[in-house]
């Protein structure tokens, strides 16, 4: 069996791709437990781990057995997933940082990153810009929140950075325990697989998703902190640190609306046809066989659809709540919105009480709201 029927359809049968078909789909799940983080809840500034795994009361030694197998994951990721004990809870951490980014970075967009089961099976088996962010903002926060679970201590197999130039007892003496990107970088890379160099559509998927790995490389940033008398710096203690997730999704966000195109089969989507070319502006590898671009740029296959009718891919704009001055005509797709008003009661005019309380009056006002004609 090459892959795996998902909705009726058959999906890739890549590491890559069945950890994503598996992954997003726990996204109903964090939606359906934490309403807050739902598409119009993300403000940029809430905490990305919204919902570690919670296991069931087993006994400790075979408790993440069974959290890696409620996870769906093909055999050789459960067997990695089994080797230490955080790796089951940093996946689901992983899962969730992913998608609540991926939300909120295409909150203004036709497509707002909607990961419902169809409309993600029928992405995944497709060469879209959107697949392509997928696979990349996937392979960033496994790389991410790996990293972070070994400085915090949430893994058996890793613990800080051990990078030969920083002292590493001297860091955790002092607090200054670096992520350890080294090996989440080898574990993610393992963990995701890479096919047949063969096979065009697997090494476009493997390529977005070194992309995902490369931006959080380059947003490591080299902290110290100074120790000695009256602040003097006799001794410093070096770490290194990774950037905050929101930055490497808007970084990627910024390569998807950037993305290259490398090539087509029939495009089913736009109701195109081409044959596979190398990405504009550039040449070819060797022979000319070899499509890809060498720079860390997302690329895809097929031309996008515009995701303005409810399809394959998406439930459509049709009802969706816009922004007047700034989308309302991108998103309803010439259709024009509806206006509604209506009076929200909301905490105001708030201050700290001593101790240790915040005290706030509820104001009253109007406000206008405004969704996509169908």
């Amino acid at each position: 069996m090459v892959g795996r029927r998902w909705c009726g359809k058959m999906l890739d049968g890549s590491p890559l791709a069945r950890w994503l078909a598996a992954a997003f789909g726990l996204t109903l799940l964090l939606a359906a437990l934490h309403p807050s983080a739902a598409y119009f809840g993300l403000t940029g500034s809430e905490p990305l781990t919204v919902l570690p795994l919670t296991l069931e009361p087993e006994a400790a030694a075979q408790a993440h057995y069974k959290a890696c197998d409620r996870l769906k994951l093909e055999r050789k990721q459960r067997r990695m997933c089994r080797r230490d004990p955080g790796v089951a809870e940093t996946l689901v951490e992983a899962v969730s940082m992913s998608a609540l980014e991926c939300q909120f970075q295409f909150r203004f967009e036709r497509w707002n990153c909607t990961l419902e089961g169809r409309y993600r099976a029928s992405l995944l088996k497709r060469g879209f810009k959107e697949t392509a962010f997928l696979y990349a903002i996937s392979s960033a926060g496994l790389t991410h929140a790996l990293a972070k679970a070994c400085s915090a201590g949430r893994m058996e197999r890793c613990t800080c950075d051990e990078a030969p130039d920083l002292e590493n007892r001297e860091a955790w003496q002092w607090g200054g325990c670096g992520d350890n990107l080294k090996y989440s970088s080898k574990f993610v890379k393992e963990f995701l697989g890479r096919r047949s160099s063969k096979d065009l559509r697997a090494r476009v998927d493997f390529h977005n998703n070194l992309v995902g790995v490369k931006v959080i490389k380059a947003g490591v940033e080299t902290t110290c902190k100074c120790h000695g008398v009256s602040g003097s710096c006799t001794v410093r203690t070096c770490w290194r640190q990774l950037a905050p997730f929101h930055e490497v999704g808007k970084h990627l966000k910024h390569k998807y609306e950037t993305a290259l195109k490398v090539g087509s089969t029939t495009n089913e989507a736009a109701g195109e046809a081409g044959a596979i070319s190398p990405p504009r502006g550039r040449a070819s590898g060797a022979g000319g066989s070899d499509p890809l671009p060498r720079t860390p740029e997302l690329v895809h296959l097929d031309d996008s659809p515009s995701f303005c009718l409810a399809g394959r891919f998406s439930p459509g704009t049709a009802g969706r709540r816009c922004h007047r001055e700034k989308n309302c005509e991108s998103i309803c797709c010439g259709r024009g919105h509806n206006t509604q008003s209506r009076v929200v009661t909301r905490p105001c005019q708030c201050q700290v009480r001593w101790c240790c309380y915040v005290e706030c009056r509820q104001c009253t006002q109007r406000e206008e709201v405004y969704t996509c004609k169908g």
